[in-house]
């Protein structure tokens, strides 16, 4: 028996008196509300801008609306769409020009279901938010994008509110029962063993249901009204489940369930998940949707998702539409589930996806068609059209090698064979006739061949290109990195290292509605991130947060303590890391403060390049020897052997701090604490060899490998490598690097 303490009745239903008043009272939402995160920011500071709140029933919106009113030092005004119109909102811009003009204090306007006023109402708001005469909090369970007006929706930020968890729904419950003022904590109230839990799981995720039905099952629970002080209160199982009934299907045909839910559904098919395509499917039907809009749905599915892999899908949907069409329900639920479990079992190709690409290319040029293929029944004497065409059924396997597209797109291919199911089959001989094809096609052409030489006239197009090529090096970094990350919207991620800035900036853009911060070396580099980071239109409040670290013990990522006094949190969801070459940073220091700062199940992605893993100088000399000894005057074997074994010995494992490796990374990682996989990345890029290049190298006084060289090689062998290193040019830069995904 579970026994719990709370509040007398007071005025009014326990829903409205439970209503959280500060933030730390709010249920659930912790991805807009919780420590750190942009909304809690600006609810404490008071810099609130417009926003609208946008989520099922009875999560917290009207709620969080009380909140700001109970925190904000601005007026505050609310309006019921429902009850309201033009007059009202006059009347509320009216008192907020008064408030400004007299007193200079802003105005929250806080509008609930502002949905359902029309266009010209909301129309009438518009100017008013736009000047700042009052600063709007919208309530909608509609998606603002759909059913607010497009200007209101781009002069506020959206927040999402989800459903509440039953761990939320059970200490809001548990809250209600133990609140002496407002709830039901003056008597004693206990409960079956289940009666609780199941007042949470048909609740739905809807604190308001499950606070209603609270209600009732305790006042009808009563021996006696008013009950003393004291009095004991017991629930059954069975007064709980009269309290509430079994809860209706979240879904309308014209909304945003309506289409959330079918792209659900289609998700799941495409995903190969027949349980949860099932699912899905009974929530339609559950719901009433159309049957003959289900299998529209998978029609396209059949074609789109499915394709070539299972030619026979859209076969079997069609047959089991027009099963469905002549008995309809209830017996159609089994064409219905037969076509979806179907689908949801077939091999999946999207190759059909090719005819866009077509189209696309159609659009871009108007190709003509190759004398060859025209029509030959028309022109054929006057202008020779169809002369030349190969008939395929004349040759062995009906086939013959020949040019079918226009002669400006020679060797594009848009259709791409999958390796499913049927379509499997047919790749190989695709792709085998393709390449016949090809050699057809080339022969036909002059062959020239355009050559550059590093002396040439193009040499700055020459370094746009390699510039081009680690731009995209550079991208791909980072999408690998955020790739693994996985964040949300409202994640709170670090980035330390964050000099280059090339991973704050990915991540201000995925995580609106959380936190970005980010360390720096020292304050140059602080102040550059900050002016760059004001040339985006944003906020005070959604800057990134960019700190230099004072930590003494090496670690580039700080403490929870540190990062609470920098940051406002002692914790990050996130953390982004790139480590390129250089001396070795503190690995133990920083992955043991990776793990302390990180919340569980946070993720931290680290990209580093251990000069250890980089490319050896004396392999892009050999590989040049090798090609043009006449460009390597004073050069021999024996004197390349010997620089091969001191670069070699050079990133040999030491207590020399170039010489850290990925498996030093690796096992300070794991060390720590968390769930590491690791990656190889094998990179290279051509890259053109400057005489600053080679003169960095092997200064003695700056560079320690320079300083190795000179003791091992002796000065008039190093003079011969440094002219033959001149005369490289360009060559194919190769490295390693170490991709780490470490989960706490």
């Amino acid at each position: 028996m579970d026994e719990l303490f709370g509040p007398p009745a007071g005025e009014g239903p326990l829903a409205d008196r439970m209503r959280p008043r500060t933030l730390d009272e709010v249920a659930g939402q912790d991805h807009i509300v919780g420590p750190g995160r942009l909304l809690r920011r600006a609810i404490q500071a008071d810099r609130l801008s417009s926003i609208i709140f946008y989520g099922p029933p009875g999560t917290g919106k009207t709620s969080l609306a009380r909140v700001i009113a109970n925190t904000t030092k601005s007026a505050f005004e609310s309006l019921n769409a429902v009850l309201s119109g033009i007059k009202d909102i006059r009347e509320a811009i009216d008192r907020s020009n008064e408030r400004r003009r007299l007193y200079n204090k802003r105005t929250i306007l806080f509008v609930d279901e502002v949905h359902r006023w029309n266009k010209a109402q909301q129309d009438a708001l518009l100017p008013w938010v736009e000047n700042g005469t009052v600063i709007l909090v919208g309530a909608t369970t509609e998606n603002p994008f759909f059913e607010v007006n497009k200007a209101l929706v781009s002069r506020s930020r959206i927040f999402q509110l989800k459903s509440l968890s039953a761990p939320d729904l059970l200490k809001t419950a548990r809250r209600a029962l133990a609140d002496r003022e407002r709830g039901y904590g003056v008597w004693r109230v206990s409960f079956e063993a289940g009666a609780l839990e199941h007042l949470v799981e048909v609740s739905g995720g809807d604190a308001r249901s499950l606070l209603n039905a609270l209600e009732l099952a305790v006042e009808t629970s009563l021996d006696s009204w008013p009950p003393r002080e004291g009095a004991d209160v017991f629930i059954s199982l069975q007064a709980s489940e009269e309290s509430i009934q079994r809860r209706a299907v979240l879904y309308d045909k014209e909304g945003d369930y309506h289409y959330d839910t079918i792209s659900a559904f289609i998700k799941s098919v495409r995903g190969s998940d027949p349980d949860a395509a099932l699912y899905w499917l009974a929530k339609m039907v559950r719901a009433g949707e159309d049957p003959a809009f289900i299998f529209r749905r998978m029609t396209v599915l059949a074609s789109e998702d499915v394709g070539l892999a299972d030619p026979q899908a859209l076969a079997v949907v069609l047959s089991c539409a027009e099963s469905f069409r002549r008995i309809g329900f209830p017996e159609g639920n089994y064409p219905l589930a037969h076509a979806c479990l179907y689908l949801a079992t077939a091999p999946k190709s999207n190759s059909a996806m090719a005819f866009f690409d077509a189209l696309g290319e159609v659009e871009k040029e108007d190709a003509e068609v190759p004398n060859h293929l025209r029509d030959a029944s028309r022109d054929a004497e006057g202008f020779g059209h169809g002369e030349g065409y190969v008939y395929p059924h004349a040759y062995r396997d009906h086939w013959a090698a020949q040019q079918y597209l226009p002669s400006s797109l020679k060797g594009k291919t848009f259709y791409m064979p999958s390796t499913s199911g049927y379509e499997g089959k047919i790749r190989d001989e695709v792709q085998r006739r393709r390449e016949i094809q090809a050699a057809v096609i080339l022969e036909e052409d002059d062959g020239q061949i355009l050559s550059w030489s590093s002396s040439s006239k193009g040499r700055d197009g020459w370094y746009k290109r390699l510039e081009a090529e680690r731009s995209g090096r550079l991208i791909a970094e980072r999408d690998r990195i955020f790739a693994a990350l996985e964040p949300s919207r409202h994640h709170r991620i670090l980035v330390p290292c964050a000099n280059d800035g090339l991973l704050l900036w990915e991540a201000l853009r995925r995580a609106p509605e959380g936190l970005t911060a980010a360390v720096v070396d020292d304050e140059a580099a602080r102040e550059a991130l900050g002016w760059f980071a004001g040339t985006f239109d944003l906020d005070q409040t959604e800057f990134p947060k960019i700190a230099v670290l004072s930590e003494t013990n090496g670690a580039v990522i700080p403490r929870p303590a540190s990062s609470e006094s920098l940051f406002g949190t002692p914790v990050f969801d996130r953390i982004a890391l790139r480590w390129r070459g250089g001396k070795a940073p503190a690995i133990e220091e920083t992955a043991e403060a990776a793990f302390n700062l990180l919340e569980k199940d946070g993720i931290i992605a680290v990209l580093a390049s251990p000069p250890a893993m980089g490319q050896r100088l004396s392999a892009a000399l050999a590989e040049f020897y090798e090609k043009s000894p006449a460009e390597c005057p004073g050069i021999h074997g024996s004197g390349l052997s010997r620089f091969r074994e001191a670069d070699e010995d050079f990133f040999r494992p030491s207590k020399d701090p170039w010489t850290w490796d990925a498996g030093l990374v690796i096992k300070a990682f794991t060390r720590a604490g968390f769930g590491v996989s690791d990656e190889i990345v094998e990179n290279k890029e051509d890259r053109v060899l400057t005489e600053a290049d080679v003169e960095r190298w092997f200064d003695r006084e700056k560079s320690a490998w320079g300083r190795r060289m000179a003791g091992a090689l002796g000065d008039e062998q190093i003079g011969a490598f440094k002219t033959a290193l001149r005369r490289c040019g360009t060559v194919t830069w190769r490295w390693k690097s170490l991709f780490l995904r470490a989960r706490r």
